[in-house]
């Protein structure tokens, strides 16, 4: 992929579907609501769309010709179609995967999508990794998978409770003035609450985790020298790109807290000339709050063992001096099974395009969204990824 830098692509729209759990709908039905609100805040012609990248859904079972089907079920007749499958990095991977398409000249005007029905039903395999290691332990996916890392964070460095207390309040209070988060999740919470919550795998808590529901979203990419030509006026733009799987395969699994975000972050922010001082806002990805904490140190913001003291010190809230997951994250809006990183980028461009409403935050000049994707056994997550994106002028 050439490099972003320059602002030749151009994100010029965005929609999203409530998130409701157990809906009874379906990943496509969802999918048609969110495009069908895209096309109207756009004025696009849907057949203009000729380029289609969307995510895989846990309520469709892996079907093989997935994205073809969808397209076909929207009504879209296009040039270059994909479907991702870096599990929660897959919605902003989608946002550089369609800019290399446009960049290629593969198609002009690229529909990225994020749908999934999961918690009305799931009909994915949550086993088949290193199963004769896996199921005999009753190591059930990723809430296992984070209780190990947090045990991890919690010998080496001492887990920071508190911590992760505020910032469970914090994603909270932006849900509560996030119509689209999950009702069932839209409840005022205190730091007392978080921490008499109960815990489901040493030592997480449930309020530690996401709660899956069923929900959709889009988003239109095109170069910029299209987007002025088609008269849009708020434009974002992605400008530095980086992405690492199966980070450091050889290492030994006693440094099980080593991600790829040590990589992919430097790579970023190399990109512009960045450093981690210069971000307006964080949209990272939030399944477990233990995750935050991680990137926070592995992304530069803060040494190891300091992400605790760093949360502590800092108000991130959409008032504060680094807003984080102000429309409440996946933690507190609901997980969408793996459309779930569409959630914090739909924020992150509602921010940016300057229609938050109550929660807006003071400065949405650039933002870095972030992605994890598949948990591993005895590892970190399998995937990593970082956006930095800048408001048009």
């Amino acid at each position: 992929m050439k490099s972003l830098a320059d602002r030749s692509i151009a994100i010029v729209g965005y929609a999203e579907t409530k998130l409701v759990r157990r809906s009874g709908r379906t990943a496509l039905s969802l999918a048609g609501e969110a495009v069908d609100r895209l096309i109207a805040q756009t004025g696009i012609e849907r057949a203009r769309i000729d380029g289609f990248a969307t995510t895989l859904a846990m309520s469709e079972g892996g079907n093989p010709f997935y994205s073809n089907l969808l397209a076909e079920g929207l009504g879209l007749s296009v040039t270059w179609c994909q479907a991702t499958e870096i599990g929660g990095a897959s919605s902003g991977g989608n946002i550089a995967r369609a800019a290399a398409a446009i960049q290629a000249g593969l198609c002009d005007i690229v529909l990225c999508l994020a749908s999934d029905a999961v918690s009305t039903v799931d009909r994915s395999v949550q086993s088949g990794h290193r199963t004769e290691y896996c199921d005999p332990a009753g190591y059930a996916g990723p809430l296992s998978a984070f209780a190990l890392l947090s045990n991890l964070y919690d010998q080496r460095y001492g887990l920071p409770h508190e911590a992760l207390a505020k910032l469970a309040v914090t994603q909270r209070a932006g849900a509560l003035l996030n119509e689209n988060a999950c009702d069932v999740l839209r409840r005022p919470l205190t730091e007392q609450e978080y921490l008499e919550s109960r815990i489901v795998s040493d030592p997480l808590r449930i309020l530690d985790c996401v709660m899956r529901c069923d929900g959709a979203s889009a988003v239109l990419v095109m170069s910029t020298r299209r987007a002025r030509e088609m008269g849009f006026q708020k434009l974002v733009h992605p400008v530095a790109y980086a992405e690492r799987t199966n980070f450091d395969p050889t290492e030994s699994c006693e440094d099980m807290l080593r991600t790829g975000f040590t990589d992919v972050a430097p790579r970023a922010f190399g990109a512009v000339g960045w450093k981690p001082g210069d971000v307006k806002m964080l949209h990272w990805y939030d399944d477990f709050l233990i995750a935050l904490i991680l990137q926070l140190e592995q992304t530069g913001f803060c040494g190891p063992g300091e992400g605790g003291a760093f949360v502590k010190a800092h108000d991130m809230t959409w008032r504060g001096e680094l807003p984080l997951n102000t429309g409440g994250g996946q933690i507190s809006a609901g997980q969408p099974g793996l459309a779930g990183g569409g959630v914090n980028l739909i924020e992150c461009l509602r921010q940016m395009f300057g229609e938050a409403g109550e929660r807006q935050v003071r400065d949405a000049g650039n933002a870095m969204l972030s992605g994890i994707g598949v948990i591993q056994y005895a590892r970190t997550w399998g995937t990593s990824t970082v956006m930095l994106l800048e408001r048009g002028q």
